[in-house]
């Protein structure tokens, strides 16, 4: 089971790269038509307009962004507020968190259907330059809503049963810090 999941992450790891190569070659590709291409246009009569560029960098951005959040960060690396959680004691941070990734979990799945029903009513719409159906490029939102659901929901179990929060969180904890601290 963990050796799936390392296979997962290892492979959303590599789309969220290629999602970030795909868009610096766009955006490098944008900058040398922008300077070069009413040049290469005069010279060899090639077109190498470039309107297209800003739309693919905006789409590839939205994709790598829930992508990125949905399936490659994990808890420590969101960014958060928990100053007072952390002056909880050790049981009551557990409570705390059961209770907050519930509550997430709960209003996720919430908002599901009004999502669902707002990306879909997108397919009537194409973007400008390419004419891809707007449905397509949001369509990742629906991914990271469902991904985050089942996040939360499992953090919910595990902060709720002591083993196995043992075994994902105070173990994870504590060979993460030796694999952080270790070439130190």
């Amino acid at each position: 089971m963990l050796k799936t999941l390392k296979t997962f992450k290892v492979t959303a790891d590599i789309i969220a790269a290629s999602l970030l190569a795909a868009m610096s070659i766009v955006f490098i590709y944008q900058i040398f038509t922008r300077y070069f291409g009413s040049t290469i246009e005069a010279v060899l009569g090639v077109d190498l307009s470039y309107s297209w560029t800003l739309e693919v960098l905006l789409t590839l951005w939205v994709w790598l962004v829930f992508w990125g959040s949905a399936f490659c960060l994990s808890e420590r690396e969101h960014i958060r507020f928990d100053s007072l959680y952390l002056a909880l004691p050790k049981k009551v941070q557990r409570i705390v968190a059961a209770i907050s990734a519930l509550v997430i979990a709960v209003f996720l799945v919430i908002s599901f259907l009004p999502t669902l029903d707002y990306i879909t009513f997108y397919k009537i719409k194409k973007s400008a330059s390419l004419r891809i159906r707007l449905d397509y490029v949001f369509s990742i939102y629906g991914v990271f809503l469902v991904a985050l659901v089942v996040r939360y929901g499992w953090r919910t179990v595990v902060f709720l049963v002591p083993s196995l929060y043992n075994k994902f969180y105070e173990d994870a904890d504590s060979k993460e810090f030796v694999e952080q601290h270790h070439e130190l």
